[in-house]
């Protein structure tokens, strides 16, 4: 039975992972870290992930940017696998995980929707067949709440149709103060923020006199929160460092049916 720590217990995504986790008979959440260490659930939550002594298989993440350098001395330090959830990271902040990553197994995804990680190689698919003739654009549409923009998983969706195009295209995100017409070689990225949408993202390949389009919908955060559960029952599992994704645990699952 993976024992789990929650990184970010307290916020929405923390919450949902916690009532998920309280549904599931295999798991049990042994602490909690919020910056805001207020005891929600049944498990004991501190503000510095260094108080807790007790043992865990495998921490969830879904804080925000700012706690990075911490948990992952947290983890490093009690060699602790940790899934990574939250977006926005700086490039240091990057390195730092994939310097933690020699260390213990990270899991690090732009998503952890299952259908977002099955657009992600038909996106790829696509791009290859299309990318030449066709203008690629990716729309993300979330929250008012959402901080970061573009959403990781934009960016994850415009590399995912970059790997698979003829030339290395340039990323454009805002176009209102470029006055000329669209160069061949770019994908654009547009961020819409607004109400309580929880995740749109959809990818648009433009042809001559036809429009390609591929859309996901999160309608409730369970998706993320399910796919953060089982990265982090895999992740318990493993004993060699390195970074880790979805893909890994797709084969994981897909191995046993």
């Amino acid at each position: 039975m993976p024992k789990i720590i929650i990184s970010g217990c307290n916020g929405r995504m923390g919450q949902a992972v916690t009532r998920l986790c309280a549904e599931k008979e295999n798991i049990t959440i042994v602490a909690g870290f919020d910056i805001n260490a207020v005891k929600l659930s049944n498990y004991p939550v501190y503000a510095d992930p260094m108080e807790f002594r007790g043992e865990a298989d495998a921490v969830i993440d879904f804080s925000s940017p700012s706690s990075l350098d911490r948990l992952l001395s947290y983890c490093t330090l009690r060699n602790i696998p940790c899934v990574l959830c939250t977006t926005g990271y700086s490039d240091e902040q990057s390195a730092h995980i994939l310097q933690a990553s020699k260390s213990i197994p990270v899991f690090r995804s732009g998503n952890m929707s299952l259908g977002i990680n099955l657009l992600t190689g038909l996106i790829k698919k696509a791009a290859a067949v299309l990318g030449e003739n066709y203008d690629v654009e990716v729309v993300e549409r979330h929250h008012r709440m959402k901080v970061d923009a573009p959403s990781g998983t934009a960016l994850m969706l415009a590399d995912a149709a970059a790997s698979a195009l003829p030339c290395k295209p340039e990323y454009v995100y805002d176009r209102h103060n470029i006055r000329e017409k669209r160069s061949k070689n770019e994908i654009g990225i547009s961020s819409v923020r607004g109400g309580t949408i929880v995740g749109e993202h959809e990818v648009i390949f433009a042809g001559t006199d036809e429009v390609i389009e591929f859309r996901h919908t999160a309608y409730s955060r369970d998706v993320f929160a399910n796919g953060a559960i089982a990265a982090a029952v895999y992740l318990s599992e493993i004993k060699t460092p390195g970074i880790y994704d979805m893909n890994d645990v797709l084969s994981n699952i897909l191995k046993d049916i």
